[in-house]
C-alpha cells in the first residue's frame, strides 16, 4: 500500500463532504480512489445533480393569452436605436426588413439601471454564438437571467466583439465623424437618462463570428427579409437595440439597413417552454454588501478607515490521507503531470477535484 496525503482547502473538503452526503463514497479515501479508477479508465460517470436554491416562478401574476398581441411597432433607420419598455411576459422582437443587417442590443433592468446584461457571463454559459434556448444574464453580484432567446431563426449571434465606437474609425480608418454603435446607443439610452459610461458591451444579433489562431474573425452574413429573433423578458426590462453602423467591414456586408423591432405579449405556450430555472441567496445587490450605497462622486479617493474583511480568510488547508493499492499507484503514475507536479499529493488533487468538476459540473 502506498500512503499519500492530499492537501485541499477548506472548501474543497467541502465537495468531498458533499459527495459523501450524497452516498457516492462510504469515506473521502474511497471518494479519491473512485475519482482515480474513473478517470484512469476514462468513464467518468455522472453524480446525482445537487439541487440548491429555490425554484423562481418569474411567470407569477402574468396573465398570457393563447395569441400573440403586439404592442409597439417601429421600423429603425440606418444610424439610429432606441430603447423600449419590455415587461416581464413580453417579447422583444427584431426582425430584418431587407435582410444582412447586424444589430446591437444592450439590456438594462427597468427598475436597477446597475444591474444590466452581462456578455462575459452570457458567454461563458452559451457559447461565443448563443441561439434559441440561451439566456442573457446579468453581472454578479446579480447574476440573474434577464431574457430568454426563444426564436432565432438565422442563428448567427455574437458575443466576442465589442461595440464599434468614434475612436474606432477614427485610430484604424481616419474618420472624424462615422456612425458607431457607442454614439448610436449612448444617444438612445438618454431617453431614459443613461449616459455614455452606461452603454455596456453588446449581445450583437445577426452577426457571424468564428475564431481562427485565437484570435476573433467577422463573417459575411446571409439573412433573409424576416429572419428574426425573439427574446422573452423574464423581469421588467429596458431594451436597446440599435442597426449597427459599421460600413467598412463586412458585419452587415458593407451596408447599413433598417429593421423592424416590436414589443409583444408572450403567450401561454412561451411561456412554458421557458426551462426552468432557480434562485439562489448568492444573487446580490450592493445593500447586501459593507459597501451599499452607490456612488455619485466620480472622484475616487481611499478610505481612511478602511479594514479588509474577504469572505472565507484566510485560507485553511486541510491534509487527507489516502492509501492506494499497487493497482491504483499505477494508475496514479500514468496520470501524474510531473511538469505541473512535483509531488504526488498534488497530482491526485489534481484528479479528484477535475474528476469532481467532470462529474458534478
Amino acid at each position: 500500500m502506498r500512503h499519500i496525503t492530499l492537501r485541499l482547502t477548506d472548501q474543497q473538503l467541502e465537495l468531498v463532504t458533499a459527495s459523501l452526503g450524497a452516498d457516492e463514497a462510504p469515506d473521502a479515501p474511497a471518494l479519491v480512489r473512485l475519482a482515480l479508477r474513473e478517470t484512469a479508465d476514462g468513464v467518468i460517470r455522472r453524480a446525482h445533480p445537487r439541487t440548491t436554491g429555490q425554484p423562481w416562478q418569474w411567470w407569477d401574476g402574468i396573465d398570457a393569452a393563447d395569441e400573440t398581441t403586439i404592442l409597439q411597432q417601429t421600423v429603425l433607420e440606418a444610424g439610429t436605436g432606441k430603447a423600449f419598455e419590455v415587461r416581464a411576459g413580453q417579447v422583444l422582437r427584431v426582425e430584418q426588413v431587407t435582410g444582412d443587417q447586424c444589430v446591437d442590443l444592450n439590456v438594462f433592468n427597468l427598475h436597477d439601471y446597475r444591474e444590466f446584461m452581462h456578455v462575459g457571463r452570457t458567454r461563458t454559459l452559451h457559447g461565443t454564438n448563443p441561439s434559441a434556448g440561451s439566456f442573457l444574464w446579468s453581472a454578479p453580484p446579480r447574476e440573474r437571467a434577464l431574457m430568454y432567446l426563444q426564436t432565432d431563426t438565422a442563428g448567427i449571434n455574437d458575443t466576442l466583439f465589442p461595440r464599434c465606437s468614434a475612436n474606432m474609425y477614427e485610430s484604424i480608418h481616419g474618420f472624424a465623424e462615422h456612425t458607431n454603435c457607442a454614439d448610436i446607443q449612448a444617444e438612445a439610452q438618454r431617453e431614459y437618462g443613461l449616459t455614455p459610461d452606461d452603454v455596456h458591451d453588446s449581445f450583437n444579433l445577426f452577426m457571424a463570428t468564428r475564431v481562427v489562431d485565437g484570435m476573433p474573425e467577422i463573417l459575411r452574413q446571409s439573412t433573409a427579409p424576416g429572419d428574426h429573433v425573439e427574446l422573452l423578458a423574464l423581469v421588467d426590462v429596458l431594451a436597446v437595440p440599435n442597426v449597427c453602423g459599421n460600413d467598412i467591414m463586412g458585419t452587415s456586408n458593407f451596408s447599413l439597413n433598417p429593421v423592424r423591432v416590436s414589443v409583444q405579449t408572450a403567450t401561454r405556450q412561451e411561456i412554458a417552454a421557458v426551462p426552468p430555472l432557480r434562485s439562489y441567496a448568492t444573487q446580490r445587490t450592493p445593500a447586501d454588501f459593507r459597501q451599499s450605497e452607490i456612488r455619485t462622486e466620480r472622484r475616487l479617493a481611499k478610505d481612511p478607515d478602511y479594514q479588509p474583511a474577504f469572505a472565507r480568510t484566510p485560507v485553511r488547508l486541510v491534509d487527507l490521507p489516502v492509501e492506494l493499492d499497487e493497482t491504483d499507484v499505477l494508475r496514479l503514475k500514468a496520470l501524474h503531470d510531473r511538469e505541473r507536479y512535483a509531488d504526488e499529493g498534488d497530482a491526485l488533487r489534481d484528479v479528484l477535484l477535475s474528476w469532481w468538476v467532470a462529474s458534478h459540473g
